[in-house]
């Protein structure tokens, strides 16, 4: 192992607007919700039936890209967008 390759990988610290305008393009994430709160973060989207967990795709800027039942089918319209989906928890 060679002394470079131990070292601790560099922390940058940056806002949530920072990291947008870097990569609102390349990255999105994904974060759970409750079915009943989608009209209000995305009203464009249907009514849908209470009680349910969805999985909401955003782009780096907080912009609601896509609802849906699964985290996979959200992951995967990720990659069909060419963006890198990040999940949040």
């Amino acid at each position: 192992m060679s002394a470079s390759s131990s070292r601790s990988p560099a922390v940058v610290s940056m806002s949530a607007r920072d990291l947008a305008t870097l990569a609102w393009r390349q990255l999105a994430y994904i974060r759970v919700a409750r079915s009943e709160d989608v009209g209000f973060f995305c009203p464009e989207a249907p009514l849908l039936a209470p009680g349910r967990d969805v999985f909401v795709l955003y782009a780096a800027d907080g912009t609601p890209i896509l609802v849906t039942d699964t985290h996979e089918a959200a992951v995967a319209n990720a990659s069909e967008e060419k963006l890198e989906a990040l999940s949040l928890h």
